[in-house]
């Protein structure tokens, strides 16, 4: 069987029924519905934009949804890797233009004439012949009642029809409810009586409470009570780290109650780490051979008979995401059935842990997505919901509202990899290199899942560094151990970061060797425009993507560096 790739290889795929995604209400109002998490990247808008351009519709009579979190029925909703629009803009174009196709039919079957002569228009579709016409309002019923037309019949818009798509001065969809306040974002759910909570976490990963007392955070007014959150064991993967909440009437009572609190922990097996001493364990093994992930040509020759060398160390440090909105989330539970709300960048595992954690079927959990203040990655970790389901289950049917502060968020993260590299160039008389040593050095966010996870994964290689285009004949890239420590977790571009900052840099000092321009340099080293199979150098890896439709490009990368 063909491998798939891209959308279709995503747990559930892509999902491409317009009476799923796109309603349109008797007065001709267009919903349309949003499958990903709108993080301030304008997903909402530019979804929307795809099936209304299709559709035909008049954007100032469009509105956007979102979609709760429902594989089954949304298709794929993770929103992370710069997917959404990769994967799903042909399934909304597909959406839209099956839509207008139906108002079509509908429009002819009432006027009993050829579907071909009947044209949607800017929300309404036209009689040619005659020069009738319909708003879609009109029509909306008995579009509805029709089947959807099959995939392969579906006739798609030429770009030179856009309406919307790649045209400036359509208004992002939620931006007037941003600057006036009115868009709900993860701290703007409320419910009536809602209760709030801050936990007191372990302050080490792995660490868990020895023994507590919260009689003086009881004292504080407002508190209501003090529950032990469980720890689990490590690996954590998306659990909670554990540790002590403080539930209260507000939020600031709870803030309060938690500094009242007064803890004793056992900080467990990473009790003794200092990332300072870390650096230098980095450090000292990217100095040494590690496990060889790509090797072209004689390395060692090329070192050994070059004219000139040039070596180069790079660290990078632990980073937090960071988001504008800390953490937060809300969550209701009775009877067995638990609800929760929060700016999550994956609805589907949100759900899928809450009913483990809490122990009731997965249908018995649902998930809402509210606009996210920031995500790059963090957000698509749930422990800070499955922190609000535990608590929600001490008070049914109540809300119970988490709320991290931005030092519980700084302190309590999971950060992006530290990371060491090294880097070693045999040079020629015309300052490019014969060959090309480069180790990395860093703990793997496979390490949540599994123990023993000591090097980096595939995919985390094959983020720009196994995948390095450049036209030098001999190579080799190792990637010695690296034990982890603290919870790894993605953050925009992921392991690009250490690889791109280290690689880029130790060009920039190649040229001034050199004594040459960077981006001549640079352009040099591309070597001549050509595709190259990503599974010749990454371990059939290429960003989850189809490598015949993406190769490796290097006309395209010289392009980049020339704009």
């Amino acid at each position: 069987a063909q491998k798939k790739f891209g959308a279709d290889g995503m747990p559930n795929g892509w999902v491409d029924d317009p009476k799923i995604y796109v309603s349109i209400a008797t007065d001709g109002t267009v919903t349309v519905v949003c499958n990903r998490s709108e993080m301030g990247q304008g997903v909402r808008t530019s979804l929307t934009m795809v099936v209304a351009d299709e559709l035909e519709a008049d954007w100032a009579r469009v509105k956007v949804q979102q979609a709760p979190g429902d594989e089954a029925r949304f298709g794929n909703q993770d929103t992370d890797g710069s997917r959404s629009m990769r994967h799903w803009y042909e399934p909304m174009r597909r959406c839209g233009a099956a839509a207008r196709t139906m108002l079509e039919q509908a429009a002819a079957d009432q006027w009993k004439v050829p579907v071909g002569e009947c044209h949607a228009q800017l929300h309404k579709v036209i009689h040619k012949p005659s020069g009738r016409e319909l708003e879609y309002g009109a029509l909306a019923t008995a579009a509805g009642a029709l089947a959807v037309p099959p995939r392969d019949s579906l006739r798609l818009k030429q770009p030179s029809q856009f309406r919307y798509i790649g045209k400036e001065g359509t208004k992002a969809i939620d931006g007037e409810d941003i600057v006036n306040g009115r868009a709900v974002y993860g701290a703007d759910v409320h419910f009536d009586g809602m209760l709030f909570a801050t936990i007191a976490r372990p302050a080490v990963y792995g660490g868990k409470v020895k023994r507590f007392d919260g009689g003086a955070a009881m004292k504080v007014p407002g508190v209501v009570k003090v529950i032990q959150i469980e720890s689990r064991p490590l690996p954590s993967e998306f659990q909670p780290l554990g540790g002590i909440a403080v539930v209260a009437s507000n939020t600031w009572a709870a803030i309060k109650g938690r500094e009242a609190l007064k803890i004793e922990w056992d900080d467990g097996p990473n009790a003794s780490y200092d990332s300072i001493a870390y650096r230098k364990e980095l450090e000292a093994a990217s100095l040494k051979p590690g496990k060889v992930v790509r090797n072209t040509g004689n390395i060692d020759e090329a070192m050994s008979g070059a004219d000139s060398t040039l070596e180069a160390s790079y660290y990078l440090p632990h980073l937090s995401q960071s988001p504008m909105e800390p953490m937060v989330a809300i969550a209701r539970y009775k009877n067995g059935v638990c609800e929760a709300w929060g700016p999550s960048q994956a609805p589907q595992v949100t759900r899928e842990r809450i009913g483990e954690r809490l122990g009731v079927p997965f249908d018995n959990v649902t998930f809402n997505v509210t606009l996210l203040g920031g995500g790059f990655g963090r957000k698509s970790k749930p422990d800070f919901i499955i922190e609000a389901a535990i608590l929600a289950k001490e008070f049914p049917g109540k809300a119970v509202r988490v709320q991290w502060t931005r030092e519980d968020d700084i302190h309590c993260s999971y950060f992006h990899t530290v990371s060491a590299e090294y880097l070693k160039a045999s040079l020629n008389k015309d300052g490019l290199p014969s060959g090309w040593l480069h180790r990395t050095v860093a703990p793997s966010i496979t390490a949540l899942f599994a123990p023993g996870m000591n090097h980096e994964a595939a995919f985390e290689l094959g983020m720009g560094f196994t995948n390095m285009a450049y036209a030098i004949p001999n190579i080799r890239l190792e990637n010695p151990e690296a034990t982890v420590h603290t919870r790894v977790g993605w953050y925009r571009s992921v392991s690009n970061i250490p690889h791109g900052f280290a690689i880029q840099s130790f060009i920039d000092e190649l040229a001034h060797k050199a004594g040459e321009d960077p981006l001549k340099y640079q352009v040099r080293l591309l070597g001549p425009d050509r595709q190259i199979d990503p599974r010749t150098l990454s371990e059939e890896w290429n960003y989850g993507e189809s490598p015949e439709r993406y190769p490796i490009d290097t006309a395209r990368l010289r392009t980049v560096l020339e704009t």
